[in-house]
């Protein structure tokens, strides 16, 4: 059986859709077949598997919506080893086309039904919110993984957040769990780092993953080239560290 993974924190700019790209590249290059699910409109995941997300003529709105199957949408033999099931600016309509339908919150899961036995691991991009798309994406979910950076507010958001699962647990998704704490865009140099390392440690003990991905301008150049760093720069720092977070989670998720 698969395993559904949505990352999620909605704080900007924590590396969650880097993460995700480059943990499924990562994944993907241990043998485990993977499918990346767009499902942030900003569409960046897309971009960064070498998806023009101006170019779809079809994204996974229309999955949502139900006028398409994953099946159907779902990018095949990229240079990334992945598949993908894209997204871009379209989503922004789903808030309000979800709104006035039925089982609006488990739109994503019933649609991934169908293709999650293709897979070993459905990784979920979303957004950097918590909205229907974000409900989405943890109904559908069997782990939430949540980037982090070690900053002052956020743990503050951290703490909404899993109000946000804990409810999604109690009221929609039993089976739902958080899969890890990932700890990015690392500097252990600086005494803020440290200190909110330790708050992190004392309060999440094993939930916080032990994998840091450092700060490193390799993967911020991978996006741009519509490529993961792992293959961008496969010997950068950033591109280890991703590599050793894949057999981390592996180990840890049984993958």
């Amino acid at each position: 059986m698969s395993q559904i993974i949505a990352l999620t924190n909605q704080k900007g700019g924590v590396g969650k859709t880097t993460s995700a790209v480059n943990l499924a590249a990562s994944l993907a290059q241990l043998g485990r077949r993977v499918l990346l699910v767009d499902l942030d409109p900003q569409g960046h995941a897309s971009m960064g598997s070498g998806i023009d997300k101006h170019e779809l003529d079809v994204s996974v709105l229309d999955v949502l919506l139900g006028e398409a199957k994953a099946s159907e949408v779902i990018a095949r033999n990229l240079p990334v080893k992945f598949d993908v099931l894209p997204g871009n600016g379209d989503l922004t309509a789903a808030e309000v086309e979800l709104l006035d339908s039925k089982a609006r919150q488990s739109r994503l899961s019933s649609a991934l039904n169908e293709v999650r036995a293709n897979y070993d691991v459905v990784l979920i991009d979303c957004p950097p919110s918590l909205n229907m798309l974000t409900v989405n994406a943890l109904t559908a979910a069997d782990g939430v993984l949540i980037p982090l950076q070690c900053e002052f507010y956020a743990l503050e958001g951290l703490s909404t957040l899993l109000d946000t699962v804990e409810q999604i647990k109690e009221n929609i998704n039993p089976a739902l769990s958080v899969s890890g704490i990932l700890r990015t865009m690392y500097d252990k140099r600086t005494s803020l780092t440290r200190e909110v390392d330790k708050q992190l440690r004392d309060f999440f003990g094993d939930a916080l993953l032990k994998t840091t991905i450092p700060r490193n301008i390799k993967v911020a150049e991978a996006p741009s080239h519509g490529l993961p760093v792992t293959q961008y720069a496969r010997f950068s720092r950033g591109s280890q560290a991703y590599r050793v977070l894949a057999k981390e989670l592996i180990r840890r998720l049984t993958l």
